[in-house]
């Protein structure tokens, strides 16, 4: 289960080079339901993903470097490509904060994961942390590989 809330960037944090990031390249195979084939760095997976907005399913399945570039020529929309730095908050918080690239540029957009749902609806932003998007599917990866940033 993944439960995680999303939201705009206001302001980019200073120093980003000072975190851990992973060069993120995703498509979706479907988006209804969400089958998403994804290369971060040198890892390679497949995922479903359930319905939902702030809780949902979601399944990872490892996949070899030569089964996703056999399965990217068979995407359906645009293929995303963005920068993921990993953001400490707490002692178990990171922040994610995707900057897309290319089709989806100059979006940025950060999530947090959770443990359960009342920690997510516990949780304070930080101010560099923009409008709440999480209940709005339009800035789910599957909706923005559809219809870009309309």
């Amino acid at each position: 289960m993944e439960i995680e809330r999303k939201y705009l960037v206001k302001t980019l944090p200073e120093h980003l080079e000072q975190y851990q990031s992973k060069k993120i390249a995703q498509g979706y195979l479907c988006t209804a339901p969400v089958v998403r084939i994804r290369r971060s760095n040198d890892d390679y997976y497949l995922t479903y993903k359930g319905e939902g907005l702030m809780v949902r399913e979601e399944y990872n399945l490892p996949l070899t470097k030569e089964a996703y570039e056999h399965l990217l020529l068979k995407i359906d929309g645009l293929l995303i490509a963005k920068t993921r730095y990993l953001i400490p908050l707490n002692d178990h918080l990171t922040a994610e904060l995707d900057i897309f690239e290319k089709d989806l540029a100059p979006l940025s957009l950060v999530e947090v994961e959770f443990d359960s749902i009342e920690e997510a609806d516990r949780f304070t932003a930080p101010d560099w942390f923009g409008e709440d998007v999480t209940n709005s599917g339009k800035y789910h990866n599957s909706y923005l590989s559809q219809h870009g940033l309309r």
